[in-house]
């Protein structure tokens, strides 16, 4: 009774605030996200916006000018259409959009323009003419309408990690999803429902509660819903497979601005076409996941050895990771050792690698099985320990910061052959910013035995990834790296096989068709022609669609 209560409750409210986006402004207030813990017979309240700050919208503007926080003036009204992808709207149509968002609309000369404009790779510096600070799916499906009538370029931002920051355009509208940050778990049914502006530490957080987790990446401030579109790499994907693996449905805005539902019994074309890729097909809105059984103690951290070990030391990685069982995933790091606390300070700035390492089972059985590796030639330094899973999670947050200059290169290979580790020493010693690195991926395991057929990712049957980063603090130094990450790519390049997509820049659309294989990509772009024919959705890893039928 008192759950149907509730459900009513819910229900209402939905109604009410419906009639209010149709009457005009109301007096409102972001809803609780609703959390049903079925163990524990209670519910639990999730609040999208809690410990998010709010901003002030300042009043009217002056028609036909925005004057951005920078000093320079953008037009809203009168200009170019869709060709451009700048806002075609008049002064009345920009006040109709603030009104019917339950969100904020922020716009140039507002206090939060700059700070809100700004996205995770610092040398990203783009300045949109609008940002819909969406709070629930409705909010979407207005921003979404009024751009494609207002002939506007979208960005759709989640946790905005994308490495060519395609979460923000110029003169374009950013889609902000970041208050849309909900997450309910049923831990009977061991399931995850989770809002598309999520981060990865809030849902690691959320699922650890009751020992359970999601496949996803190593950097905790990482949106959910970019990371799992694109695939979703991690330190389980060998246990459990990716992101896109335990993926049961998504609720997604169309380019039409309609709602959809995509499952594999329910619109199944969409649905594969989503698992990996990215956001070319809608915005979706909330993901639903199963659940796994980790921790909540894993073995698991780094050993650090001194670079000039590492010929060796890949070598031997190589014969002892080759059999190595699924609930084991290493990462190798090459860099600079990082002044970071867990780090003694004499090391501070000393070339290292380090293998790290996830044990996703029993503790006292990974202690056994990295034993051999701790023993290797002479450690300078073993981190790697019992420890909770969700410590580990944001081990590498410290080094990969909002604000850094970051470029990246990436590829994946089929070996680390004699050819390879060479390669990879001698670019390895020539590192010279004491924040790039560059971590080899291994493969393998439960995400190699699914079929490639099964989803539009490509790439599960790679030996190793290589995620070739350059770093900088701000523009000084910048190129050097940039220059650094190409040539080292460059001289890997007989040796790639594929590519994962969250690991591209702005390559272009070969390098897209490349990624997925002629016939993989052909199928996207059919699907695409179905659900995106005029290409509103392009701020992404573009797929284009295929001509009109006749």
């Amino acid at each position: 009774m008192f759950l149907w209560a509730i459900k009513s409750a819910l229900e209402k409210a939905t109604s009410v605030r419906r009639r209010a986006a149709v009457r005009g402004p109301q007096r409102r207030c972001p809803s609780a996200y609703v959390v049903r813990t079925l163990a524990a017979q209670q519910l639990r309240f999730y609040d999208g916006w809690r410990g998010r700050r709010h901003f002030p919208v300042p009043g009217p503007h002056k028609r036909n000018r925005i004057a951005c926080a920078h000093g320079k003036p953008r037009a809203v009204t009168g200009l170019a259409t869709s060709g451009s992808g700048r806002i075609d709207a008049d002064e009345h149509a920009v006040r109709d959009l603030k009104r019917s968002l339950r969100g904020e609309l922020v716009r140039p000369d507002d206090a939060a323009y700059d700070q809100l404009r700004r996205v995770w790779n610092g040398s990203i510096n783009r300045y949109p003419g609008l940002i819909a600070r969406c709070a629930g799916r409705d909010d979407v499906r207005t921003a979404v309408q009024f751009a494609r009538k207002n002939g506007a370029l979208v960005a759709v931002r989640g946790g905005g990690h994308s490495f060519p920051g395609y979460s923000v355009c110029d003169d374009g509208i950013v889609i902000d999803l970041s208050a849309m940050n909900g997450i309910r778990v049923d831990p009977d049914a061991r399931t995850a429902r989770v809002q598309a502006g999520a981060l990865l530490g809030e849902l690691d957080r959320a699922t650890q509660e009751y020992g359970l987790a999601v496949p996803s990446g190593i950097v905790t401030h990482t949106g959910v819903a970019g990371l799992s579109l694109g695939g979703g790499m991690g330190w389980l994907m060998r246990k459990y497979g990716l992101a896109i693996d335990q993926l049961l449905s998504v609720d997604m805005i169309t380019a039409e601005g309609e709602f959809v539902r995509a499952s594999a019994t329910e619109n199944a074309g969409l649905f594969w076409g989503v698992r990996g890729g990215g956001g070319n097909f809608g915005i979706v809105t909330e993901f639903e996941f199963r659940l796994n059984s980790v921790g909540p103690i894993v073995m698991a951290g780094p050993i650090f050895w001194p670079t000039t070990e590492s010929p060796k030391l890949l070598r031997f990685y190589r014969e002892w990771s080759a059999d190595a069982p699924d609930e084991l995933m290493t990462l190798v790091v090459h860099r600079r050792a990082p002044a970071v606390p867990y780090i003694p300070t004499e090391l501070h700035g000393q070339p290292v690698v380090a293998i790290v390492s996830c044990y996703a089972g029993l503790v006292d059985e990974g202690e056994k099985l990295l034993k051999p590796l701790k023993e290797f030639g002479t450690p300078i330094l073993d981190l790697c320990q019992p420890k909770p899973f969700v410590d580990h999670q944001g081990m590498f947050d410290p080094s990969y910061p909002h604000g850094w200059w970051y470029y990246v290169r990436s590829c994946d290979v089929a070996e680390l052959s004699d050819e390879v580790i060479d390669i990879t020493v001698d670019y390895a010693s020539r590192i010279v910013s004491p924040l790039t690195a560059f971590p080899i991926w291994q493969g393998g395991g439960a995400a190699a035995r699914v079929s490639e057929d099964d989803a539009a990712f490509s790439g599960r049957t790679k030996g190793h990834t290589f995620n070739i980063t350059g770093v900088a603090l701000d523009e000084s130094g910048f190129d050097a790296e940039r220059e650094w990450v190409r040539d080292f790519w460059n001289d890997l390049a007989p040796f790639h096989t594929s590519v994962f997509m969250n690991f591209l820049m702005d390559e272009g659309e070969e390098r897209v068709r490349q990624a997925y294989g002629e016939a993989k990509y052909n199928r996207l772009r059919e699907l695409k022609r179905t659900w995106d024919p005029h290409n509103f959705f392009r701020l992404n890893q573009n797929i284009l669609p295929l001509p009109a039928q006749e």
